[in-house]
C-alpha cells in the first residue's frame, strides 16, 4: 500500500476535569505535532496517492480554529474531554470529509485509508485510523 504523510503542529490549551487525569484535570497548554498519512492500494493517474499541497493545506484549514485557542471555551467542545485521542478523531473527520468532498483533490475520495497521529511529546503519541469506504 502506498502511503503520504503530512505534518502541521498547533498550541492549544484545555482542561481535563476528571480525576482520572489527575494533575492534568487543570488548564495546561500542549503543543502538538499533527501527521496525516494517506493510503491508497494504487497510485491514481499522476502517479501520487494525494495532492500534497492540498493535504498541507486542508490540515491547515482545519487547525487554525483551534491553534492558540482554549478548547474548553470552543462551542463544539463544550462537555467534552478533549484528550490527544479525542482530537485524532476530531481532526481525521474533518480530513476524511475533505477527502470525500474532493478538497484533497478528485481523486481523494478513492483513498483506502486515512491515520491521524498527534505527537504530544517525544514520548507520546496517539492515532486515529479509519477507512474511507
Amino acid at each position: 500500500m502506498f502511503s503520504v504523510e503530512v505534518r502541521d503542529r498547533i498550541m492549544i490549551g484545555h482542561s481535563l476535569p476528571d480525576p482520572f487525569f489527575g494533575p492534568a484535570q487543570a488548564m495546561h497548554g500542549a503543543t502538538f505535532v499533527v501527521d496525516v498519512a494517506f493510503f491508497r492500494e494504487s497510485l491514481t493517474r499522476h502517479n501520487v496517492v494525494v495532492d500534497i499541497g492540498a493535504a498541507l493545506s486542508v490540515l491547515n484549514q482545519t487547525l487554525k480554529p483551534l491553534n492558540y485557542k482554549n478548547l474548553d471555551t470552543l462551542p463544539q467542545f463544550q462537555g467534552v474531554l478533549t484528550t490527544t485521542e479525542f482530537l485524532c478523531k476530531y481532526i481525521f473527520d474533518a480530513m476524511a470529509a475533505a477527502a470525500r468532498s474532493g478538497k484533497l483533490g478528485a481523486d481523494a475520495a478513492d483513498l483506502a485509508k486515512i491515520r491521524v497521529t498527534l505527537h504530544e511529546t517525544d514520548l507520546a503519541r496517539a492515532s486515529y485510523e479509519g477507512a474511507l469506504a
